[in-house]
């Protein structure tokens, strides 16, 4: 039976299944099952759940979420209906392997319902001109422009120069998450019916098999705290400190190093008031030891939906010199046993009215202060080796100043400051303020094609690549074969709480430990930089980690490479 299976036709995709799901925070999302005709029979192969996300930021108006959660309701109807109707015929008959094919139909799908969308809007234009209303709708888009344009100008006379305008946010057409979920539930099914990981799928679909002979894990950017932006906490810059482990160690080996991290700090954020479980147990008068039970595990009780803990601060370097004090106290050092990066989000914190970012709350800085800003703390803190969003995408003079004054100790990252996927691949310039890399999150109408062919370009481009997982994160682990087959430099998944994140660091230890097994890991685990001497007063980044390629760096930042050292496998 064996021997004759393998002259069976190849399976072919029979059924799209679409249904409405929810995400890790509540909110409605897109599930999309796979099945497959094998050897004459209907066979479910897969099915994949999409994250979703959000442009609204957290300081939104309730008016502005609610109508934000009506759409993304209507957005997730539409996409269920796309893939059991249009996309399930469509697709009907078509190899799960050929993923190039699937992708072109979808892409071909969504640029069709872009064009009807147009021609409705352009239809709604032209019944409100005859009635004489388009004076209402001007000035309801128009607005927040005008506020931006103008309300600088004013500002001519304090600032040296009024700041650009925010660009308009990127639309979103409703349904589009049919695509998304569509072309990954393919490629998983492509992988499932190949007998072969999601992860090498995906890396055969990206290059030929004769260069995959090692593969590289994504190093992790694992969220610690969660800076809260509201009274009595002062602090509004910093949204996120991650933990980066250092190259030397495995995977498995800096996430146990985090979770010592994490135990410590969770020690020194309990309210003095608040005894510990154990105490708690203690005191009941042994009832616990005599019934033979054990205390339960301390509970996480401000935790964020990004998996992390949650608190505030009044200043810059509270988060920091906390993070030195919990690394202290468990015997490590931060820039040599662990490394932060910091997302500021900056893009949040813009005051129109001002034209300046608020920092603190009641304290502003312009563009230019920030870049100052920047390069203070680096140098005071020269274990943070990566800053996230540290401008708004706007602000582009003032990217590439902070990229010539920090380029060479820390990656400067584009998350919300980079456009979507759809528009940077079809930019061939990246058009991105200048950035040592790029956040990638699998949302809306992305294609696995889009995400090869733009990793693909990036390389080439010398910019670094980190997949990063949207707020609304779902259970599905594929964002991580994702990173591993792409060669991602970082992966940003979010804390070590929260089923939905946890789920995609076990595994990513699943991969490292696979690739253990196979002799096919190489990376960041094997290969790193040598470290300067003790003598030397400051680190620079490529002591740190694999040094960001010459081309990433303003011409006069590039250095010649420092000697590699490699040592020989395990």
């Amino acid at each position: 039976a064996n021997y004759f299976s393998k002259f069976s036709k190849a399976p072919v995709i029979c059924k799209l299944v679409g249904r409405k799901v929810l995400d890790g925070v509540g909110q409605p999302t897109l599930e999309v099952e796979i099945y497959c005709t094998v050897k004459n029979y209907e066979k479910r192969i897969c099915s994949t759940v999409m994250s979703s996300h959000s442009q609204i930021p957290e300081n939104a108006l309730p008016e502005t979420t609610e109508a934000d959660e009506k759409e993304r309701n209507d957005s997730v109807n539409t996409a269920v209906e796309w893939v059991n109707e249009s996309l399930n015929m469509m697709l009907r008959g078509l190899k799960p392997t050929d993923q190039c094919k699937v992708d072109k139909i979808l892409g071909e799908y969504f640029t069709k319902k872009v064009e009807e969308k147009k021609e409705v809007q352009k239809q709604e234009e032209e019944e409100e001109a005859t009635l004489a209303l388009t004076s209402c709708t001007p000035s309801a888009t128009s607005l927040p422009g005008k506020k931006k344009s103008a309300k600088p100008g004013k500002k001519v006379a304090v600032a040296e120069r009024p700041i650009p305008p925010a660009e308009p946010a990127e639309s979103v057409l409703r349904g589009s998450v049919a695509i998304g979920g569509t072309s990954l539930a393919v490629a998983k099914a492509g992988a499932a019916v190949s007998h072969i990981p999601l992860y090498l799928h995906i890396a055969l679909l990206k290059c030929d098999q004769d260069s995959l002979k090692e593969m590289t894990l994504p190093l992790p950017m694992v969220t610690l705290l969660n800076c809260e932006k509201i009274s009595p906490a002062k602090l509004r810059l910093v949204k996120e400190v991650m933990l980066i482990p250092p190259v030397q160690l495995s995977l498995k080996q800096g996430i146990e190093r985090v979770l010592d991290i994490q135990k410590e700090m969770m020690r020194l954020l309990q309210p003095p008031d608040e005894a510990p479980s154990s105490q708690v147990a203690d005191s009941k008068k042994g009832r616990a030891h005599n019934t033979g039970k054990k205390a339960p595990p301390r509970a996480l009780k401000r935790i964020s939906h990004l998996g992390c803990l949650i608190t505030g601060c009044d200043n810059l370097e509270q988060p920091l010199l906390l993070m030195q004090t919990v690394c202290n106290n468990i015997g490590l050092e931060l820039g040599t046993d662990m490394y932060l990066a910091i997302n500021c989000a900056a893009h949040e914190l813009m005051d129109y009215l001002k034209g300046k970012y608020e920092i603190l709350t009641g304290t502003f800085k312009s563009p230019d202060e920030m870049v100052d800003m920047y390069v203070e703390l680096i140098n005071k803190f020269p274990f943070i080796i990566a800053l996230i969003d540290p401008l708004r995408k706007e602000d582009r003079q003032q990217w590439s100043n902070i990229c010539c004054a920090l380029g060479s100790k820390c990656y400067l990252i584009a998350e919300d400051a980079a456009t979507y996927i759809s528009k940077l691949k079809t930019d061939q310039n990246i058009n991105v303020p200048m950035c040592s890399g790029v956040v990638l999150k699998y949302i809306n109408e992305t294609k696995v094609s889009d995400l090869i062919e733009l990793t693909g370009l990036l390389d080439g481009q010398r910019h670094i690549t980190i997949l990063g997982s949207p707020d609304g994160e779902s259970s599905d682990d594929s964002l991580v074969d994702l990173a591993v087959g792409l060669g991602a430099r970082f992966i940003k998944l979010g804390g070590l709480s929260r089923g939905e994140r946890v789920t995609k660091y076990n595994r990513l230890l699943a991969i490292e430990e696979e690739l253990a097994k196979n002799r096919t890991l190489r990376g960041a685990n094997l290969e790193f930089i040598a470290f300067a001497e003790e003598s030397q007063p400051e680190k620079q980044l490529s002591d740190v980690l694999p040094p960001p390629k010459q081309d990433s760096l303003p011409p006069q930042l590039s250095q010649p490479a420092l000697q590699v050292h490699s040592l020989p496998a395990q």
